[in-house]
């Protein structure tokens, strides 16, 4: 029987296994689905689809970076176990260099590393470590130099918190401790031209409520909001805020003292934004002893 691409599509789709496998397994049970869906669950690789309903909100943000261009690539498991696990990191390793050729999470899905498709690997590799797993997010950023740090780093170039800075001037030592107090500070944007219009109105509409609450006139208020959102530009962006390696300075006045003009920066950090779903310990006894 013929073999068609609709074929391993499903297959693939209701037992998680990859291309290669899928299309093995019909080819061994003559286009059968149901059989090839039991060969595949003898052979170990059907074990994805069952836990592709996992929470994945541990895992790495690997960074890397090729002359004046950056990437920074977000891939989760369910686990820290599994973050440290050599096998997984060197498939994150692999993924990110791949992240360097291509503009966006879905054709990173689709790149090749080490032959598979890599959403294929990362799939197998579920199978193969018995856990969930997801390519969450990338970014990447250019620049005349691009710096790149990891916080908290698990091997080389990857860890908790991956940052990268894009600058124009400036050296290595600048752009490292301008990253490192990204993934420590954490600002929303770049400058105030960069901030979300809807996030500074919001900020603005509760400083309003908030003064209102005192009674004072409208005139008065008005004065104090000019105040009260200079400082939350100044707090949220990154070149206005003050510098961790000396408060004295704003991160734009430290980087033009070492002669650098800061033109970007991208920060990942594992499980940012993911909701996870906690137990109490009684519960997780309790629904372990129900298997």
């Amino acid at each position: 029987m013929a073999i068609t691409a609709a074929m391993v599509k499903e297959l693939r789709e209701s037992t998680g296994a990859g291309m290669m496998d899928a299309k093995k397994a019909l080819v061994e049970n003559d286009g059968d689905m149901e059989a090839a869906v039991d060969w595949l669950r003898t052979k170990g690789l059907a074990k994805a689809a069952k836990k592709s309903g996992r929470t994945a909100a541990e895992g790495l943000v690997a960074v890397v970076v090729e002359g004046g261009k950056g990437v920074a690539v977000e891939i989760n498991s369910e686990t820290d176990f599994v973050a440290k696990n050599a096998e997984f990191q060197e498939m994150v390793s692999g993924i990110a260099t791949a992240a360097l050729g291509v503009d966006s999470v879905e054709a990173l899905a689709d790149a090749e590393v080490a032959g598979k498709p890599v959403a294929t690997l990362i799939t197998d590799k579920i199978a193969t470590i018995g856990e969930n797993m997801n390519l969450r997010r990338m970014a990447g950023i250019e620049g005349e130099t691009v710096v790149a740090y990891v916080h908290n780093a698990a091997t080389a170039g990857m860890g908790k918190i991956g940052v990268l800075v894009s600058m124009n001037g400036g050296n290595e030592a600048i752009g490292k401790q301008i990253a490192m107090h990204i993934a420590a500070v954490n600002p929303a944007a770049l400058s105030e031209a960069d901030l979300d219009a809807s996030v500074v109105e919001k900020e603005k509409q509760v400083q309003m409520d908030i003064a209102r609450e005192s009674g004072k006139p409208e005139q008065v208020i008005e004065k104090m909001i000019v105040g009260r959102m200079k400082k939350f530009v100044a707090e949220a962006t990154l070149l206005n805020q003050q510098f961790v390696v000396n408060p004295d300075l704003t991160v734009e006045a430290a980087a033009k003292e070492a002669g650098a003009t800061i033109t970007g920066f991208v920060r990942l950090e594992v499980g940012e934004g993911i909701e996870v779903e906690k137990e109490d310990f009684a519960a997780e006894v309790a629904k372990a002893a129900q298997g």
